[in-house]
């Protein structure tokens, strides 16, 4: 069982899943009470992903807490998108003719999938980035619209991710983004980690990725020649990749940062990102808040001010990288 060492704040400066059935639909109702309301959850991953589980509850549990409770006062639908991008919209159709008082969902594809289904119903997102140049909402202060929630980071932060590479292995010349293209803020990172490369001595590849075998391909061209890493960008589509990432990375020899803390607990090298569960956690007090009777139009959008760094040992010996006192000292999370 690996040891996690709890370690002091790491803050930074930035402004501001062949799809599974779907789960647990709406019971039919012959006369539905006045005190039963409806919330629909439309997730991105694969159902039996234990991290979006855990999530989930962490969900339910604040909703319990606020007063919420299922099949008491509330009724939860789930419908899970696999990480197959093309059949969002599909899933996002299905749950919006259900009817639902509000919405919760995660990620850009999935937020994206949602807005072309309905402009009406409340929606409550968290783990998306750049919700404004996303086209998602008018401003993070008033949304203005439908939708409103939690965002994971600002595309700046791609300087700062290429920076914690760079000091998890200094060897490094070369750099591979493997980001998603038709995600607006993953084009943005990228070119925030373009403009920080020539400080750090690095080349940048794009490497655009929209499915597994896309992911291969793009790996193994990169490792072709030496000194390479991997900046990987936080998207459903590598998400439910991981293991894959994970053993692509191993087998050519590539150390890797990516953007969400669990990612390094599962198996990545280091992560540098937010606690996923904790903006669970606060998006059930919004759809509380909307159930409630306030608009999303004048929720704000609330974005990240702290990101912790997670280190993992066990994944770093692997790789043969010998992790270096002074970011271990700064690490929030050490697993060995």
């Amino acid at each position: 069982m690996s040891a996690q060492i709890k370690r002091r704040a790491f803050i930074t400066l930035l402004g501001g899943a062949a799809a599974l059935p779907l789960a647990r639909p709406f019971p039919a109702l012959a006369q539905p009470s006045a005190r039963m309301r409806r919330i629909g959850v439309l997730m991105p991953f694969v159902e039996s992903d234990p991290d979006a589980q855990s999530w989930l509850t962490t969900f339910r549990q604040r909703l319990q807490e606020l007063g919420w409770t299922q099949g008491q006062n509330i009724l939860i639908e789930y419908k899970w998108g696999a990480g197959e991008i093309d059949r969002f919209p599909a899933y996002a159709a299905d749950l919006v003719s259900s009817a639902p008082e509000v919405i919760f969902s995660s990620s850009n594809s999935m937020l994206a999938a949602l807005q072309q289904a309905t402009r009406t119903i409340p929606i409550v997102f968290v783990t998306v980035a750049d919700p404004v140049g996303g086209g998602f909402a008018e401003s993070l202060a008033r949304p203005g619209g439908n939708i409103t929630g939690f965002t994971n980071f600002e595309p700046s932060i791609g300087g700062k991710w290429l920076e914690v590479l760079k000091e998890t292995a200094p060897g490094i010349t070369r750099v591979a983004v493997i980001h998603y293209p038709e995600t607006a803020a993953h084009r943005m990172v990228l070119r925030a980690v373009e403009a920080a490369a020539p400080s750090f001595g690095v080349a940048v590849t794009a490497a655009a990725v929209q499915d597994a075998a896309e992911i291969e391909r793009a790996i193994a061209a990169f490792a072709v020649e030496p000194n390479g890493g991997l900046i990987v960008l936080p998207h459903p589509v590598t998400s439910v990749n991981r293991a894959l990432i994970f053993e692509l990375a191993a087998r050519q020899r590539l150390p890797a940062v990516y953007g969400f803390q669990y990612i390094a607990r599962s198996g990545g090298l280091v992560a540098y990102g937010i606690e996923v569960a904790a903006v669970y956690r606060r998006g059930a007090e919004y759809v509380d808040r909307i159930l409630k009777g306030e608009k999303p139009a004048n929720l704000p959008i609330q974005a990240p001010n702290k990101f912790e760094l997670v280190i993992n040992l066990k994944t770093a010996k692997a790789l043969g990288l010998e992790i270096s006192p002074s970011l271990l000292a700064r690490a929030d999370e050490v697993i060995e």
